[in-house]
């Protein structure tokens, strides 16, 4: 299943297009492509482990819940856009936000 082509990179600042270190095809991997793709020479590979993954219901992408309760991406491809590079950047500060919380709310020993 294919996800909609949903927030893509920033609007304003693109820096990173056109660098290398925005994009890594890794085909020799053993998961390679690790979601279904139409476009294997454009998968990217950079962000294996979503970093939004963290963000729960809020990391816009298309997800679901198993019956245990664990998030299950298998069918989104975020992460895996060569154009979504921006888009997962800058949401980092929402990851830095959230482990703040988590720390200023974690229970005392």
């Amino acid at each position: 299943m294919m996800i909609k082509k949903t927030q893509q990179a920033s609007q304003g600042n693109e820096y990173w297009r056109g660098t290398e270190y925005a994009f890594i095809n890794h085909k020799k991997c053993e998961s390679f492509p690790c979601h279904a793709t139409d476009d294997p020479d454009n998968f990217n590979c950079l962000f294996c482990y979503c970093p939004l993954y963290a963000l729960g219901d809020a990391c816009g992408g298309c997800f679901q819940y198993t019956e245990g309760g664990i998030k299950d991406c298998t069918g989104c491809t975020i992460p895996h856009d060569k154009d979504n590079y921006g888009y997962i950047t800058e949401r980092f500060n929402e990851i830095v936000e959230l482990t703040k919380w988590v720390k200023a709310n974690k229970p005392s020993k």
